[in-house]
């Protein structure tokens, strides 16, 4: 079953809610784009090649709606539905990625309404399989760099979750255990939104690869102590020179591993990378509601006091003199990553 999905007889997209697993398993029907730009931004879905696609098909059911048969409003409602959804989140460089995806390859259609809203559709549908296929892509290149008998800390959720399906930096390692290599996971609960504890862990326990949820201030205990030979997490914009955002966490998780002489890798698609951006300090960060950390509870009861401030970034910047490599679904590129980074992108095809 892939995250997302698309209802061809119906005309909506259908989505696992990630807010509320493990506990419970529930789909969501998003038949708007303005359903999709709010389950992009509560997170009914997330992950950056997730909410690419998503937006793909966000602007698909913006023409299925659009109650108009004139090619030129119709034009303007994707471009519409375009914005509305780039918008979302902010940090993520894949939804401006797929918008641009979308209207490019919908422009030779835009003189014909039917034309049109077939287009979209089928490039969407497109740009899902293709998801599928880059991610056993970028894993086959990454389970390499595993070694039988690996301990490795994952951050946040890379898997099949995060993408349409398998995953990315998750991927690596679900490939690298369904090759027989005997891998151990230290997954980092990712706080605030435990993204690691609720999500990577349920994944595990259907891949039954082993595994143990750590809290995030644990990792430079075991990374110190010589338990974990490799990192891995994901990626939500790459800049021209290698600097990585992702998960809030990551940043000071690769600071730990680099200190201790643990291998760092950040795993993501080429659609994630922005040449437009010399380096990581000129990456939006999206600041998320304060409650998200005020909101925790401990054995029933609110642990921080009712007139208690909290800051909420959702990522933070790994510089890339902290990164080993950077796994792509085109190889392993490695450093000087502002030589290398440019050859592995691809413009999308």
């Amino acid at each position: 079953m892939r995250t997302l999905e698309w209802n061809a007889e119906s005309g909506e997209m259908i989505m696992i809610d990630q807010r509320i697993l493990p506990a419970r398993f529930e789909r969501v029907i998003c038949r708007t784009a303005e359903d999709t730009a709010e389950a992009i931004r509560n997170m009914t879905v997330r992950g950056a090649p997730a909410i690419g696609v998503s937006a793909a098909y966000g602007m698909a059911l913006a023409l299925l709606r659009a109650r108009t048969d004139s090619a030129d409003a119709l034009w303007a409602e994707l471009e519409r539905a375009g914005a509305l959804l780039t918008a979302a989140r902010p940090t993520a460089v894949n939804l401006a990625w797929a918008v641009q995806r979308v209207l490019a390859e919908c422009q030779p259609a835009r003189g014909s309404a039917a034309a049109l809203r077939e287009k979209v559709v089928a490039v969407a549908e497109r740009m899902a399989d293709e998801d599928v296929e880059v991610n056993r892509r970028i894993s086959a290149f990454g389970a390499e760099l595993i070694q039988d008998g690996d301990t490795i800390i994952h951050h946040c959720n890379t898997g099949a979750l995060a993408t349409v399906d398998w995953g990315t930096a998750l991927g690596v390692i679900r490939m690298a255990h369904e090759q027989g290599k005997r891998v151990h996971v230290l997954v980092d609960e990712t706080r605030p939104r435990l993204q690691g504890a609720r999500l990577t862990a349920w994944e595990l326990s259907q891949y039954r690869i082993p595994y143990e949820i750590i809290s995030d201030n644990m990792a430079g205990y075991f990374l110190r102590s010589g338990q974990v030979q490799k990192v891995f997490f994901g990626a939500d914009r790459v800049t021209a020179n290698g600097d990585v955002a992702n998960k809030i966490g990551s940043y000071m998780l690769a600071l730990a591993a680099h200190s201790n002489y643990v291998p760092v890798y950040s795993v993501f698609p080429t659609s994630t990378v922005d040449l437009s951006l010399a380096h990581g300090d000129l990456i939006p960060i999206e600041e998320r509601d304060p409650m998200e950390v005020l909101g925790l509870e401990f054995e029933g009861q609110r642990v921080t006091p009712a007139d208690a401030q909290a800051r909420n970034p959702a990522f933070d910047v790994t510089p890339n003199h902290l990164l080993t490599g950077l796994v792509t679904e085109n190889g392993v590129v490695y450093p000087p990553f502002v030589e290398h980074l440019p050859r592995f992108v691809r413009p999308a095809a």
